[in-house]
């Protein structure tokens, strides 16, 4: 049966208009061969944008799925960076070719904060579902889930030294945990209110946290190390461990048994700021710390070294005595003492004011001394400031500002021009117009706030019409407003171009729709040129305040929706009344008219969408259409097909003969607010509240709708499939740290695809048993059984091959979860696979990594059967000798790699595979620390 009706796909084409996400944060990244402080990453919707910020264009994109990015956080190497969503996922991309080979899932909600450890080889993410989760990087997979806090997280920071972990929240709490054990062995309540940041300062010995009040509280983190405290007399140690001292007046968790570590409170750096922290961060090395709240305002503070600290305090104290000294009465009196205050240790450095608010910010120290700090601000704009901390008085010095591809606010207007090629955009404050093709600005010009645009014929000229109620005409080859007119008193919320391309009809809130012809008249400045203006022919008045207003394109009727919910009909020509449509309960914020004037399509705030005739006005259908209020309808040139927008985030085609809903643009993360469709019916593009553009192109490819709905359903299926109860492993009971894997859909299907690769070798382990039975009963060799189609396909390879090739298209990250919920009778199969893999020497990393976790799970089940003890034996016999001849390879090859770099470095003189530079300044930190630990226990 041939298909009646032929509906093309429309797919997304392209991302422009954003610079920079509000919910995701921004970070400095280094490129290839590029210098420190150039690049910056920022989120844009589900994508990463890598932003020059020298030549303020978009040198890399990394491409994400459909969720929105929630944080970014760099790799200590430079090399990756880690991307969280807001479905929980966690993908990490290499910077120098765009690509993500290592995905984790196991949070339940956004993830909040990331983190990476020194090396660079594990992983530590927050959520908003209130869990840590540390993973292993170089396995791809997840180590342990940490739970306790009872609100999102907002910071994680490392402690290497110790293999430590502290966790910040917005349930006020900030706690410790060893790594070693998985267990939270400190909670500090010192916060009345949420913990929005912290940082580590004074090389791990000092955290300083920030909260919603004023204050960043700075705490001494002291070890204690076999009944002492490193750094504190050891009288002074035992005597607080014999006395139980009462808590202080921010009510820290001081115990007596505590353990690991102590930490104090040790005062507080007061901000100018009112509000909460939104963001507190340091530079690698520690030296310069940045914070900023809710406002424009970003402060700095330089962190003095304790060599600095000490000779500002030698100052002080001579100071002090030269002052005591000049003071007869005093001469006999004790010597003066300096108290040593946090002032002296952070001190404030300079302000900056952003010219909008700061949504996000990150900071690097350069060699010369310069600070180079970037802010990302909330009108969808990125600033990068300088800061020379060697001045007396430094101030911040912009050095760059990233504006032009995106608008300030929300873009309420789009339009096509007639050939295709340009799109025009207008915002609160610009109007830009856009190559389609290349998605380039072409111009951008300021403007009121605009509400509604067009092209002018010949695409020489735009008018928009704005909320103040003027009509604003700019010409594009110069870039330049040609002409302001006051059209309505209240705003102008439509205008739509008569078919006889003569002249435009608007429709404002002072309950007017009026008429304006086009005209050419005399430059006044040039004198001799002409230019365009409008001029108003006629008005219509109503009774109510009017939403919209379209021409039929035979221009022989005007559709104007008004605010008593109904749609008018006038008569072009006279002016008189022709049909009112009613039906809707809310207002009708947008309609359009068919190409054969036979159709009208009204969108409402009421969520529907009506088709009416426009012969008699009868309402041929009314569809449920969106979840929130329709923003935008039109149809497609030259077909009764058309397209709705609302505030539910999509954007969907309809059927306006059949009443079909034919499908569904899914990308926006914010309500839609408008769409534009181009004359050719190829390209659409929408705007929306999440600052994005975003362009859709039809293609050759038919929809069937049959296959569609069913599509949906399947996808309905499996998402219900995936929020599932979460498997159990027998004998495990929930605690802090429980399993880090998190059951998705992906390990249902990588579940079924391991169970379909055990059927088959099932199958195919009776077909060479049969035959070998068969050539035995037979007494001679009989021709071969028939192979499976699966492993023709691949090339006639055999079961335990075909085996490992399925398994090799399960993630790594998503392994152990498809294996929890194997049945156990394929658990055995397996167990028998595995022994054959390890005799051959295939995988055996892999297949001891599943080998262990599915006897772990099983242990009770495998250990009870029979059958599997001579599997067992084997397994362990044979993955003992492998796994040693592996060690001994790698062994050698270590040893061979180590020989050669002294080979080397004894001819060349120079250091491989590590920084001298580094090397010394760990051994003179190290040996200072000694000496302090020497000269505090004595």
């Amino acid at each position: 049966m041939g298909l009646t009706k032929q509906y093309l796909r429309y797919v997304a084409s392209a991302v422009f208009g954003v610079i920079g996400s509000q919910k995701a944060n921004i970070a400095f990244v280094t490129l290839r061969g590029g210098e420190k402080g150039r690049y910056v990453a920022v989120g844009a919707c589900e994508h990463v944008f890598i932003w020059d910020v020298r030549k303020a264009e978009k040198v890399l994109i990394l491409e994400g799925k459909k969720h929105e990015v929630t944080y970014l956080c760099p790799s200590p190497d430079g090399v990756h960076i880690a991307v969280g969503y807001e479905d929980g996922g966690v993908r990490i991309f290499n910077l120098h070719n765009g690509e993500s080979n290592i995905s984790f899932s196991g949070h339940k909600s956004a993830v909040s904060v990331i983190r990476y450890d020194a090396l660079g080889a594990r992983l530590v993410t927050g959520s908003r579902d209130t869990d840590v989760i540390v993973w292993d990087i170089i396995n791809e997979c997840g180590l342990y889930r940490l739970k306790g806090h009872k609100d999102a997280i907002t910071q994680i920071l490392f402690l290497e030294s110790k293999n430590l972990l502290i966790t910040s929240s917005k349930d006020s709490f900030v706690k410790w945990w060893d790594l070693d054990t998985q267990h939270c062995f400190k909670t500090m309540v010192g916060h009345r209110t949420e913990v929005w940041g912290m940082v580590l300062l004074n090389q791990e010995s000092r955290l300083l946290t920030g909260s919603a009040d004023s204050e960043l509280r700075a705490w001494d983190i002291q070890y204690i190390e076999e009944g002492k405290e490193v750094g504190e007399p050891q009288e002074k140690k035992v005597r607080t461990l014999l006395e139980n001292e009462e808590e202080d007046e921010e009510g820290l968790d001081e115990e007596p048994e505590e353990r690991i570590l102590s930490c104090k409170k040790a005062g507080s750096v007061l901000r100018e700021a009112r509000d909460r922290v939104v963001s507190l961060v340091t530079e690698p090395k520690a030296k310069v710390l940045a914070c900023h709240g809710l406002d424009a305002t970003l402060e700095v503070f330089t962190v003095l070294s304790e060599k600095e600290v000490q000779k500002k305090m030698d100052r002080k104290l001579k100071k002090a005595k030269k002052k005591a000294k000049s003071q007869e009465e005093e001469e006999d009196g004790p010597e003066p003492v300096v108290e040593r205050k946090l002032s002296d240790e952070i001190q404030k450095l300079a302000n900056i004011k952003a010219s909008s608010k700061i949504r996000s910010m990150d900071c690097l120290l350069v060699p010369n001394g310069e600070i180079k700090l970037a802010l990302l601000l909330q009108n969808n704009t990125v600033e990068t400031y300088t800061l020379k901390t060697t001045e007396k008085n430094p101030t911040g010095t912009k050095t760059s500002r990233l504006t032009l591809g995106g608008h300030r606010t929300d873009v309420r207007t789009l339009a096509f021009s007639s050939d295709n090629i340009a799109i025009l955009s207008a915002s609160g404050e610009t109007v830009k117009v856009w190559n389609r093709s290349t998605l380039q600005v072409i111009r951008t010009m300021g403007c009121e706030y605009a509400l509604c645009s067009l092209f002018v014929p010949g695409d020489r000229q735009i008018i928009l019409g704005t909320k103040s109620g003027k009509i604003q005409i700019f010409d594009l080859a110069s870039g330049s407003l040609l002409e302001t007119t006051d059209a309505h008193d209240g705003a102008l919320w439509s205008m739509c171009l008569s078919p006889d391309q003569r002249g435009i009809v608007t429709g404002g809130a002072d309950k007017t729709v009026k008429f304006w012809d086009f005209e050419l008249i005399k430059d006044q400045d040039s004198g001799k040129s002409k230019r365009l203006t409008v001029k108003h022919t006629r008005t219509l008045q109503l009774d109510e305040d009017v939403l919209c207003v379209r021409y039929s394109p035979d221009q022989r009727l005007l559709a104007v929706s008004l605010l008593d919910c109904t749609v008018k009909i006038f008569y072009t020509d006279t002016l008189k009344f022709f049909l009112s449509l009613y039906g809707h309960k809310l207002p009708v914020l947008c309609l359009d008219i068919s190409h054969d004037s036979a159709l009208i399509g009204t969108g409402s705030a009421d969520r529907n969408v009506k088709i009416w005739g426009l012969d008699f006005g009868d309402c041929h259908r009314s569809m449920f259409a969106h979840d929130d209020s329709v923003m935008f309808l039109q149809f497609v040139p030259k077909t009764h097909l058309f397209f709705t927008a609302g505030k539910d985030r999509k954007i969907k085609q309809w059927d306006a003969d059949k009443f079909e809903h034919i499908q569904t643009l899914e990308g926006h993360h914010r309500e839609v607010w408008c769409l534009a469709i181009s004359p050719n019916g190829d390209h659409i593009v929408s705007s929306s509240h999440d600052k994005s553009l975003r362009l859709w192109e039809r293609t050759r490819e038919p929809i069937i709708l049959e296959e569609e709905k069913e599509m949906e359903r399947e996808a309905e299926f499996e998402e219900s499939l995936a929020k599932g109860d979460e498997p159990v492993v027998p004998g495990e009971t929930k605690g802090e740290a429980e399993p880090a894997g998190k059951k998705t859909i992906e390990t249902v299907k990588a579940a079924e695809q391991i169970m379909e690769a055990v059927e088959l070798y099932r199958e195919e382990s009776e077909k060479l048993e049969e035959h070998s039975a068969a050539c035995k009963a037979a007494g001679k060799e009989l021709p071969p059984p028939k192979m499976n189609p699966i492993l023709v396909a691949f090339g006639n390879i055999s079961v335990s091959v075909c085996f490992n090739i399925s398994t090799g298209f399960v993630w790594l990250s998503e392994l152990e979860v498809s294996l929890l919920v194997l049945p156990f009778p394929y658990v055995s199969d397996l167990l028998k696979l595995f022994n054959g893999y390890v005799q051959q020497g295939l995988e055996v990393e892999l297949v001891c990594r599943c080998l262990f976790f599915l006897l772990r799970v099983h242990f009770g089940q495998i250990t009870s059967n029979q059958m599997l003890l001579s599997v067992i034996d084997e397994l362990r016999t044979n993955t003992i000798a492998k796994v040693r001849e592996i060690r001994d390879v790698l062994g050698f090859n270590s040893a061979g790699l180590q020989f050669l770099q002294r080979e080397i470095e004894s001819k060349e003189d120079v250091m491989f595979f590590a920084d001298a530079t580094d090397r010394f300044e760990e051994k003179k930190r190290k040996r200072k620390k000694r000496e302090r630990a020497v000269l505090t226990i004595t």
